[in-house]
């Protein structure tokens, strides 16, 4: 953006406009360079044209370069995952980030994450076998979640990873390193042609708290490392290579969000983790920095700017994606999100960690199940196992929560975990509050999953991931063709935030030198794509 201490005239075939449509026009015109002038009708606005010192052109104020979105956002993230955005759809666990969220977005030039988590290994290989089929060559990501209580499901999915060649893992959730996590990233080093490292295997890492964060920079652990290599699972050069790279090339800062989240805010630890990656880059002098993105909170183009402003090399959405068509939600729960507000969210116990007490945040406004959630904790926390349990308490459970004996429960248990994972129920036989853990567990599991597939009958107990976001995005497409759930595409979403992303970054450059824009002419507004000027 230039500033304009030398008087410059403003030249071009087209007068300036002068209303807030006309300059709202302008401002949205990301492709050609923004000139204010002054015309005899007050001031202007000018998409193209040139300035010069010299003639009697029209007065120049101010002016602002191109800012097409595609320049948004660090040119080393582009580079390395061969996307067009700075910008990443999230994982939403069991599907919900979809293989049709992922197909759509790798197709238009954005990175998307596939929702491995909670999914059984045949689903993970067929969303796998399709990404080959249908976007052979395009980049996109599969997550990996932590499971602290479930280290078998954990060790299968990079199994897995490595034996499809899956090149990029977003992994989430973690509170410390695993040996799963560093073998998938250690078994994609090698030495290239010109004997520098390679990393094979990209680890993209979703973290809310700087002491988790640090541990991803580094490198990985030397025990954890000698230990993947004494079982055979990494070789001696892989061994040694791991001492020159961090664990993760991108970092996340995950703000306020949807599903697991500390709900800090974004202002306050991006900052804080940006600063943590330059102290760990002067340690190591990697050859190349690791780059940190952001997440959480990020539903509207102001947001998608304000992370860029504050430093972020890529932006992270969530919730926003789960409300559209290629989203794996069910059409119920994506009518509710398309109705939240920015209050409408609360936190609740964790399936995946609910014995250690981790919550997560649910969308609250027309379910049941954050009461319900908090409830059984709350049990868990007072009894030593089921048959401890008020007589009166157990009926209420029985009747209103799981609508079937607590028995009739604890046998789908049986039958679950021993196709998924024999060792919880081994851990259970001798342990009456694991095995009260897992039942409650089954209400926590399914509640999801009734919101996944729409079972009408368990409506009240939907339990719907989401963050503030998304309340944010609906106030934002109020008025706009994206307030119906069903012309919210993804590809559409993510291309509306970055393009009103790069229309809000120019809008403060102009601001910044002093112009003052009509409220008007200061919004970004989404249209439907085939006729919004400047769309791809």
């Amino acid at each position: 953006m230039d500033t304009l201490e030398t008087p410059l005239r403003w030249y071009g075939e087209r007068n300036p406009s002068i209303d807030p449509a006309g300059i709202y026009q302008v401002l949205a015109d990301l492709d050609h360079p923004c000139f204010i002038t002054v015309t005899r009708e007050g001031i202007g606005a000018a998409a193209g044209g040139f300035a010069t010192a010299d003639g009697d052109g029209l007065p120049l104020l101010a002016a602002a370069q191109p800012l097409p979105p595609e320049r948004l956002g660090s040119a080393a993230f582009r580079a390395a995952h061969g996307v067009r955005y700075a910008y990443m759809a999230g994982a939403m666990a069991g599907g919900i980030a979809s293989a049709d969220m992922v197909v759509a977005l790798a197709r238009e030039g954005f990175l998307a994450s596939f929702g491995a988590a909670g999914l059984l290994p045949e689903h993970i290989e067929a969303a796998l076998a399709r990404f080959a089929a249908e976007i052979p060559g395009l980049p996109f990501a599969v997550n990996l979640i932590h499971s602290p209580s479930e280290d078998r499901l954990e060790r299968e999915a990079v199994e897995l990873f490595l034996r499809h060649g899956v090149r990029c893992v977003e992994a989430s959730a973690y509170m410390d390193l695993t040996p799963h996590v560093v073998r998938y990233r250690l078994a994609g080093l090698r030495r290239d042609e010109d004997g520098r490292i390679a990393a094979d295997n990209r680890l993209i890492a979703k973290i809310s708290r700087p002491e988790t964060a640090e541990r991803f920079m580094r490198p990985a652990p030397a025990a954890l490392v000698a230990a993947l290599l004494e079982q055979g699972l990494v070789t001696a050069e892989q061994a040694e290579l791991a001492r020159h790279l961090p664990l993760a090339d991108d970092i996340t800062v995950e703000a306020d969000s949807g599903g697991h989240t500390d709900r800090r805010p974004l202002p306050a630890l991006l900052p804080t983790i940006l600063r943590l990656r330059d102290h760990v880059q002067r340690e190591y002098r990697y050859a190349v920095p690791i780059r940190v993105g952001a997440g959480g909170g990020l539903g509207t183009p102001v947001a998608v700017a304000a992370a860029f402003a504050m430093g972020a090399a890529y932006a992270v959405t969530g919730s926003v994606n789960q409300s559209c068509l290629e989203s794996g939600a069910s059409t119920a729960a994506k009518a509710m999100l398309a109705e939240a507000g920015i209050a409408d969210c609360e936190m609740a116990p964790a399936a995946d960690m609910f014995e250690m007490g981790v919550d997560l945040q649910v969308l609250k406004k027309g379910t049941f199940f954050p009461m319900r959630a908090r409830r059984l904790y709350e049990l868990y926390q007072a009894y030593d196992g089921l048959e401890d349990i008020p007589a009166a308490d157990r009926a209420k459970l029985e009747s209103q929560v799981f609508r079937r004996p607590l028995e009739d429960v604890w046998q789908e248990c049986v039958k679950y975990f021993s196709r998924r994972d024999p060792e919880q129920l081994a851990r259970a036989a001798d342990s009456p509050k694991r095995k009260m853990a897992l039942v409650f567990r089954w209400y926590l599991g399914m509640a999801s999953r009734w919101a996944v597939v729409g079972d009408a009958d368990r409506a009240m107990d939907y339990q719907v991931w989401c963050g503030p976001a998304m309340g944010s995005f609906n106030d934002w497409v109020t008025g706009s063709y994206l307030k119906t759930p069903g012309n919210r595409r993804v590809a559409e979403v993510a291309h509306h935030l970055m393009r009103g992303a790069a229309f809000h970054t120019r809008l403060n450059q102009l601001r910044n030198a002093g112009v003052h824009v009509p409220a008007s002419a200061a919004d970004y507004r989404p249209v439907p794509l085939e006729t919004s000027a400047g769309m791809p």
